[in-house]
C-alpha cells in the first residue's frame, strides 16, 4: 500500500523529510537558503520547522515513559 493511503507511513515519511532536511541544512546551509519560496521552499520550510519538532517530540516521548516499579516487599521471603 502507498504511504499516501496509509496514515502511520505517511507521518514517517513527513517526519523523515523534516529529518532529512534539517540534516542537509546543518552541513551546507546555502543549499536550503537560496530556495526559500517556490516549490523547493518546501524543503527549506522543513529544515525551518526541525528544532520544534524535535522539541515536541522529546517532551511526548519523556512524558509517556514510565519507569519500571520497584519489586514489592511482601513477597514471601524463605526463611529455614
Amino acid at each position: 500500500m502507498s504511504a499516501i493511503f496509509n496514515f502511520q507511513s505517511l507521518l514517517t515519511v513527513i517526519l523523515l523529510l523534516i529529518c532529512t532536511c534539517a540534516y542537509i541544512r546543518s552541513l551546507a546551509p546555502s543549499i536550503l537558503d537560496k530556495n526559500k519560496t517556490g516549490l523547493l521552499g518546501i524543503f527549506w520550510k522543513c529544515a525551518r520547522i526541525a528544532p520544534p519538532v524535535f522539541s515536541l517530540f522529546a517532551d511526548t516521548v519523556s512524558s509517556h515513559h514510565q519507569p519500571a516499579r520497584p519489586e514489592t516487599l511482601d513477597s514471601p521471603s524463605s526463611s529455614t
